[in-house]
């Protein structure tokens, strides 16, 4: 990760895991889970991996994209990206 101003990295991380945390039964009612690996404070870019069946679903870039992504970059500020490793 990143390095930012003291705080500044940890309140982004925080605040994007609690959403995840929202985000998460609804992956796990399907077989699947989310493991955020990396956050870019510079660029905004979260990298993830799904896990489970969503990582072998046909339809997990359509769940990466207009799910996971959108809101992320609606409910945490500085995110502009979500990819899936």
């Amino acid at each position: 990760m990143t390095t930012a101003a003291p705080g500044q990295t940890r309140g982004v991380r925080d605040e994007l895991l609690r959403t995840i945390d929202v985000i998460r039964p609804a992956l796990q009612a399907d077989g699947g889970d989310i493991v955020v690996k990396d956050v870019d404070e510079e660029t905004g870019v979260v990298t993830v991996e799904l896990v489970g069946a969503c990582g072998t679903c046909p339809a997990s870039t359509v769940t990466m994209k207009a799910g996971i992504e959108r809101i992320l970059r609606d409910r945490v500020e500085g995110v502009t990206e979500v990819i899936a490793v």
